[in-house]
């Protein structure tokens, strides 16, 4: 069927766009730019900020382009002394409720108000500065600041549409509105995942991480101290956009040289430990089936604390189907604190663990008070990518300038496997991969089971057959999603062997802690850098990692053994949510 068009002209040139399309988007199409700071396509397209505004030939009244369709004969212009006037003067009003300090703001050089109003030309604020008082837990992991807050919504809408767990609201009337925990909750009390979308989402710096950077440089310069780093999966494919390179230039190895340029004395990759999870994960779902009649099924994965704490809180019932396998996070430092002490001979206390993720939420995994199995903190500090970008930044280290350098040994080497952990469907492939062998004895085809790849629909599901064995498994990625499925699955609507839950859309490479660039979504591009980066690999399956094969062999003995449970697994029921 032939698309209906329809013919207008903006800013003097004659077009034509698809009917239905709102005057933002047949701009955009025709590579027209219209500001504007509350709008997400399909998500916030409410008209709040009216940055967006445009004229309409023969209207008296502006109109805000983001929700106006663009209809036929329309003489529309974007750019005109009425619509600058008009919206100079909100981006005024705008910043008399915002606090306005730059230079003390994580979100300075890549936030849309300032673009904006720098575009603009807005020198100086002729409206009284009102800025609400602070109250926030500044010891929670996601940190609000309420003077940043531009009312956008953006933030509400992502929470209740995409992660469908509506921890913001609108709160307050008239000039004192503004958005708030709802029910007039603390963040503490609130059902927050942590998952980080509202951060990635807001146009500003309302909403950041908890900044724990300066702990890092505290320990940088402790001399007694044998600072760590490790890299997660999905840090690779994003680590270099804040810092100017191409992907191609931002290379695990390059990150490596910058990593031991700023000070640390190790530089190892959570890779392994995705490894080690699937070791001890995968055993685990092998032991189950052989004892299917007394399990409770289905298993789920355990690696995503943004899904972990979900689950805690709305769907209690389900937490003894959690995998008790930690995530690779702190099976590293648990490895990092006791075998690798060993090797080094000092005492565990001596090591300070930093991990740098592309998620919020492990700021609180590690927090959380049983993951202290080593004898002492697993994971001392966990950094973001945005974080990990400025630690590199404030050394003044031209990051292309840098050779590569390998990961340090034994706990730098990873397989296929473990890379795509970091995107969805990616440590399901990786457990099947090593379930099937530890099954049957043999590999089975590396790409035996990429019917579980993919971005689509609300989850995915496939069935594989292993050792005579039929299993059904489902995948699913983002809060909303998931949460669909697990009612599906408390009502019986579907039954499953094996499930894997990843909190944000589209897995960690979409993560909470990733590098935001306003109004796009880049979770699908990074997700399959990962997937190439397992085609290339040398070793795609986790059981064949060297290191993975030294480390059972000189320390853990094997898989489920009664160190290996000290060590890499965890009772969820057991983790305190605040």
């Amino acid at each position: 069927m032939v698309e209906k068009m329809v013919n207008v002209t903006i800013n003097n040139r004659a077009l034509q766009v698809p009917a239905g399309t709102t005057i933002l988007e047949a701009a955009k199409l025709n590579n027209i730019d219209i500001p504007h700071l509350c709008y997400l396509k399909g998500i916030n397209e409410i008209g709040a900020c009216r940055v967006c505004v445009v004229e309409i030939e023969g209207l008296e009244k502006l109109v805000a382009s983001c929700n106006t369709i663009a209809e036929e004969g329309m003489v529309i212009y974007t750019n005109s002394p009425k619509v600058r006037q008009a919206r100079k003067t909100n981006i005024e009003l705008i910043l008399s409720q915002h606090n306005a300090r730059c230079a003390e703001c994580v979100r300075s050089g890549n936030c849309a108000l300032q673009s904006v109003a720098n575009d603009l030309g807005v020198l100086e604020f002729p409206y009284h500065e009102d800025l609400p008082a602070l109250d926030w837990n500044m010891d929670f992991p996601l940190i609000r600041n309420a003077q940043k807050c531009i009312k956008c919504m953006r933030c509400i809408q992502v929470c209740d549409k995409i992660q469908n767990m509506n921890v913001w609201d609108v709160s307050k009337t008239g000039s004192r509105t503004t958005v708030d925990c709802a029910g007039n909750k603390k963040i503490t009390e609130a059902k927050c995942t942590v998952c980080g979308q509202c951060i990635t989402h807001c146009p500003v710096g309302a909403l950041v991480e908890r900044d724990d950077t300066a702990k890092v440089f505290k320990a940088l310069a402790n001399k007694d101290k044998i600072v760590i780093a490790t890299i997660a999966p999905a840090v690779r494919t994003s680590w270099g956009e804040q810092l100017g390179l191409t992907h191609e230039e931002a290379s695990a190895k390059r990150l490596c040289a910058a990593l031991r340029q700023v000070g640390f004395d190790y530089v190892f990759d959570t890779d392994f430990s995705a490894d080690l999870t699937i070791m001890e994960e995968g055993s685990e779902f092998v032991e189950k089936l052989k004892n299917a009649d007394k399990e409770k099924w289905p298993m789920f994965t355990s690696c995503c604390p943004g899904w972990v704490r979900f689950v805690k809180m709305e769907y209690p019932n389900l937490v003894p189907n959690l995998s008790s396998a930690k995530s690779p996070q702190q099976m590293f430092g648990a490895i990092v604190k006791s075998w690798y002490a060993e090797i080094l001979n000092v005492e565990p206390e001596r090591i300070y663990l930093v991990s740098f993720m592309p998620c919020t939420a492990k700021k609180y995994e590690c927090d959380v008070s049983v993951m202290n199995s080593s004898g002492t903190r697993d994971v001392d500090v966990v950094l973001t990518v945005r974080e990990m970008a400025r630690l590199i930044r404030s050394e003044n280290i031209n990051v292309k300038l840098l050779d590569e350098e390998e990961f340090d040994q034994p706990l730098g080497t990873a397989t296929g496997a473990g890379h795509i952990f970091g995107t969805t469907g990616g440590v399901m492939e990786a457990a099947l991969r090593s379930a099937y062998y530890l099954v049957t004895g043999k590999n089975p085809e590396p790409d035996a089971f990429k019917d579980v790849r993919g971005y689509k629909g609300v989850w995915r599901e496939a069935t594989f057959e292993i050792a005579g064995k039929t299993l059904k498994i489902a995948v699913a990625h983002g809060l909303g999603n998931i949460r669909k499925l697990c009612e599906a699955i408390t009502k019986g609507e579907v039954q499953y062997d094996f499930v894997e839950m990843m909190a944000c859309p589209t897995g960690c490479a979409g993560g909470g802690g990733q590098p935001i660039h306003d109004g796009e979504e880049l979770g699908e591009s990074r997700g399959m850098i990962l997937w190439d980066i397992d085609k290339k690999s040398d070793i795609r399956f986790s059981h064949e990692n060297p290191s993975i094969t030294q480390c059972y062999k000189d320390y853990l003995g094997a898989p489920l053994s009664e160190r290996s449970h000290h060590l890499l697994h965890t009772d969820q029921a057991h983790w305190e949510l605040w």
